[in-house]
């Protein structure tokens, strides 16, 4: 008989629950969170493992790719769909968890999610990692002009080059807000330091990648947005048309239809939010700025004047998108021509 498996993944352990064709519960366990520990539990089980389910998450790749290597069918499900089926269960523990993912692969009630390889996975951790570095430089630099609002002194406009003296020349004569300035300026280079540094290995990251050299051929594409794109599609055969990578990346608007009522509403921003952001950017700088667009442009700039600056937007990057998709498919660089299509 046919048997099936749940996951349910913790930091230290999982918990598996295996059902066989009926849905009775052949067996329950707790495994440590190491990919040879899982595998040792299921060949101890000498049955027929059809299909296990493991909930999409942080560790989820990492075991993933341990048990594929071991001969197991596993899928990924999709953290979305596993909470919505999970709703409606008064008491939720590890070990009821690990027999709904069970039931649901049993049942066929989930959809798969694509396990990215481990060259889009090292991508996706530099740029999380120069997004956070980023995001810290910001923060302190906020934090100083805060603290500097509250005694009146306002640090106006400068440049990255000129921010360091603009402050030292705002705190002169004050001994309180020096030590609290030299502070945070030396936590700002260092911060700027290794933020210019994770900017070369970006650069470097996309000349050294053949997809992301292809899709800079593309108007107002740049390392970060290709780079960003091409490890979250990762393998572009797994979308059977270009089309669906707009709803993919939350990118085309939610609907809601019921008897008499049709509406239309805002993009659904399911998915990458990160993709999202970097397509969004990509869409601004060619609206806004003087880049050679050719008709892709033209016709944003049409769509903006008839539904607004945010709306057009918002629907060319989702062309960028499908467009880039069709590029990584063909391997061919932008056609001016075909992307007034």
């Amino acid at each position: 008989m046919d048997h099936y498996a749940g996951i349910d993944v913790s930091v230290q352990s999982s918990s598996v629950c295996v059902v066989d064709a009926t849905g009775k519960i052949i067996r329950e366990g707790k495994v440590a969170s190491e990919g040879v520990a899982l595998v040792e539990w299921f060949s101890m089980l000498g049955v027929k493992i059809v299909r296990v389910g493991l909930e999409a998450g942080p560790l989820s790749q990492w075991l993933y790719a341990h048990l594929r290597q071991a001969g197991l069918a596993v899928e990924l499900l999709e953290t979305r769909h596993v909470n919505n089926a999970f709703k409606t269960m008064p008491v939720k523990t590890d070990r009821k968890d690990a027999r709904g993912i069970a039931e649901l692969v049993r049942l066929g009630w989930f959809r798969p999610v694509h396990c990215k390889s481990i060259e889009a996975q090292e991508t996706r951790a530099v740029l999380t990692a120069r997004k956070l570095v980023q995001s810290k430089l910001h923060d302190v630099e906020m934090c100083l002009r805060g603290v500097l609002r509250n005694f009146g002194l306002k640090v106006g406009k400068t440049t990255p080059r000129d921010f360091p003296f603009r402050i030292k020349e705002l705190v002169a004569g004050n001994p309180i807000l020096e030590g609290i300035a030299e502070a945070l300026l030396r936590a700002r280079e260092a911060l700027l330091r290794e933020f210019n540094g994770f900017e070369r290995q970006v650069r470097r990251m996309a000349r050294a990648n053949p997809r992301a050299r292809l899709l800079m051929t593309t108007p107002s594409i740049g390392p970060l947005v290709s780079l960003t794109y091409a490890s979250a599609i990762d393998d572009p055969s797994r979308f059977r048309s270009s089309k669906q990578v707009g709803p993919y990346f939350g990118l085309t608007p939610r609907k809601y239809q019921s008897g008499e009522i049709d509406i239309n509403g805002r993009i659904s921003k399911m998915g990458d939010d990160g993709v999202r952001e970097a397509l969004y950017q990509a869409a601004h700088v060619l609206l806004t700025r003087s880049i050679k667009g050719g008709a892709l442009k033209s016709w944003a700039m049409r769509l903006a004047k008839r539904a607004g600056m945010q709306r057009a937007k918002a629907a060319l990057a989702r062309k960028l998108a499908v467009i880039m998709h069709r590029m990584l498919v063909d391997g061919k660089p932008f056609d001016f021509a075909a992307a007034a299509a």
